[in-house]
């Protein structure tokens, strides 16, 4: 089974609180302060592995957690960082945000490796807060959380050249021909049904890889047979070869332009490739004057093809790998230069003055991404923390916002689980 899209969800651990600590043994009775910071949050990975050549493995796998890294401890100990988690995807795969539609990465090489979600950073101890002005800090630092998305990763097959072309016009034949791809072909209609990829060796050494598309028709960019499942493997070809057949069955030239309309609407510039029209199954009867008649509506000459005589297949071979070597690599539908390689950084996120005061059940909530994220990384266990975190929300004229939203004396005030009274 050709699993080729799928949606996962990734989750970075936390990193681990800071401790809050001061130096006692016997030999130091008063010691200054020794918290340690936390560990690191697990972050997740993406790593690209060309012995895998779908998305099987995420049928029911949906969901990778890391681990959060470990609270600091006394005596000026880090906390253990927790292990990232790498996940091998197949060559070929995009991996996108569903939230936003943005293209975090574009694998494209063997173990290259990218970063999904970053774990948090480990919160300070309290012996990082020690100065000379401040001895005896009793303040400590949450862990940074991590992040949680939602992705889609899609799988686009690497191929150099793609065969398209109505049911049954010998494409699949042609490849078993050319290659050693073996691919099963009968007398009827969608005997192809995944893509299916062969390596053409040239006499001259040099070689490209051919992907075998499941036969496209008329509505196929609206869902009607298999090929609007697949016409995303070809996204990544350089050039397009163009099988219609010869065999009277149908209006080879009606053929060649509802072809040519599909790929114009799937809207991935597929019409824009360098195509090789290709006039296929010539050892059929009265073949000759159908090309004729063919290639005069065309305006030029078509390539004559029989799989069965192996005519035509080492000059459409060589026109072929002339055609790639002289065709540049086209940008995937969505990728650009903007996006390409990069990854999406959740940390950019809104100033710390966009937050809102927003009537809640019990009270007045204060909403804001990085506000509550700020306002989490205070540890408010102490006297000391409960007034670092009221100076951070009187930075960031908090009074102000409460007065406009009609905040009254003695109502209650909550950010994450922070509550407090409200009084001017």
């Amino acid at each position: 089974m050709l699993i080729d899209r799928c949606v996962i969800e990734v989750r970075s651990g936390k990193g681990g609180d800071g401790a809050i600590s001061f130096l006692r043994d016997k030999q130091t009775q008063k010691g200054g302060p020794d918290g340690g910071n936390g560990g690191r949050g697990g972050s997740v990975y993406f790593i690209g592995k060309k012995n895998l050549n779908n998305l099987y493995n995420f049928r029911h796998s949906r969901t990778f957690i890391a681990l959060d890294g470990e609270r600091g401890m006394k005596t000026n100990k880090y906390g253990a960082n927790a292990e990232d988690i790498i996940i091998p995807v197949p060559v070929g795969t995009i991996i996108t945000e569903e939230a936003t539609g943005r293209v975090l990465a574009d694998i494209k090489e063997e173990n290259q490796k990218v970063l999904a979600a970053k774990g948090g950073r480990g919160g300070r101890g309290n012996a990082c807060f020690k100065s000379s002005r401040h001895r005896i800090p009793r303040i400590a630092e949450n862990g940074h959380p991590g992040e949680k998305k939602r992705l889609i990763l899609e799988l686009k097959l690497l191929a150099d050249a793609g065969l398209v072309g109505f049911p049954s016009v010998g494409k699949s034949t042609f490849l078993n021909v050319v290659s050693k791809a073996n691919v099963p072909t009968a007398d009827y209609p969608f005997t192809t049904l995944i893509p299916n990829l062969g390596v053409c060796n040239l006499p001259d050494g040099r070689s490209f890889v051919l992907a075998d598309m499941p036969g496209l028709i008329r509505g196929a960019h609206e869902g009607k047979g298999l090929g609007i499942q697949f016409l995303r493997h070809i996204e990544r070809t350089r050039i397009l070869i163009h099988l219609v057949s010869m065999s009277g069955e149908r209006d080879p030239y009606e053929d060649y332009c509802t072809i040519n309309e599909e790929l114009k609407a799937y809207d991935a510039f597929l019409e824009k490739r360098p195509q090789i029209v290709v006039a296929s199954m010539m050892d059929m009867e009265g073949a000759e004057e159908i090309k004729k008649e063919f290639d005069a509506k065309l305006g030029f000459e078509s390539i004559a093809l029989s799989s069965l005589t192996h005519k035509g297949v080492n000059e459409l071979l060589k026109k072929a790998i002339e055609l790639i070597e002289n065709t540049p690599e086209f940008q995937i539908k969505g990728v650009n230069e903007e996006t390409k390689m990069k990854v999406y950084n959740a940390r950019e996120i809104e100033e710390a003055s966009d937050y809102e005061i927003v009537r809640g059940a019990n009270g007045w909530l204060i909403k804001g991404q990085k506000v509550e994220r700020d306002a989490g990384l205070i540890n408010t266990s102490t006297d000391e923390g409960i007034m670092r975190l009221i100076r951070y929300l009187d930075n960031i004229g908090i009074e102000e916002k409460l007065e406009e939203a009609g905040v009254q004396d003695g109502d209650k005030v909550q950010i994450n689980d922070f509550i407090f009274d409200y009084f001017k």
